[in-house]
């Protein structure tokens, strides 16, 4: 899969040392110019729905997974990729002093009639939801938050170069006007 970003968090000095591998799975859903996204309360942002891949679990099965866990998305079809977005973190357990983070992000289509989540305890404790989105909107709102923010988390800049990413190769503007391509 296409390597669409790497970075490296400005906290990590070198990359030399003990390394946590993680692999997400993360979903583009788009309807028009609004999109499935995940607002979490605790940092006050929107991100694709998604999340890490159990061990010896393949990329797709996982997506799928994670979106009818996160979103409640049923009948999960025409999966294609989109790209990876490769991140080094700060691990702030012992046995580790930086996670790599691969996002392998697909593009799905999924029917209209979301049903239940299945949120673990610490997506509820902090305020996870679904929600359809204006994916301009949800831009807009994520740079105010990374500009003005002491609790933004760690995710939210990946999401919105994610999200101008999908709209600079999924919508294209023609006459004023966004649309879809398919």
């Amino acid at each position: 899969m296409r390597l669409l970003r790497s970075t490296v968090h400005p906290d990590i000095e070198t990359l030399e040392g003990r390394t946590f591998h993680r692999k997400a799975a993360r979903g583009i859903i788009l309807d028009g110019e609004n999109i499935l996204m995940l607002y979490t309360a605790r940092y006050h942002d929107y991100t694709l729905p998604g999340g890490g891949i159990d061990a010896g679990e393949d990329v797709v099965q996982g997506l799928i997974r994670e979106l009818e866990e996160e979103t409640g998305a049923r009948n999960i079809r025409d999966i294609r990729e989109f790209g990876r977005y490769e991140e080094f973190r700060p691990w702030y357990k012992p046995e580790h002093d930086i996670m790599h983070m691969e996002s392998y992000c697909y593009v799905c289509t999924i029917d209209a009639k979301l049903g239940e989540t299945q949120f673990e305890d610490y997506e509820i404790n902090n305020g996870m939801k679904p929600v359809w989105m204006n994916i301009f909107e949800a831009i807009r709102h994520n740079e105010e938050t990374m500009a003005s923010s002491d609790k933004k988390g760690m995710s939210i800049e990946r999401e919105t170069f994610l999200l101008k990413r999908i709209v600079d190769e999924l919508l294209c503007t023609q006459d004023g006007e966004s649309r879809q391509i398919a």
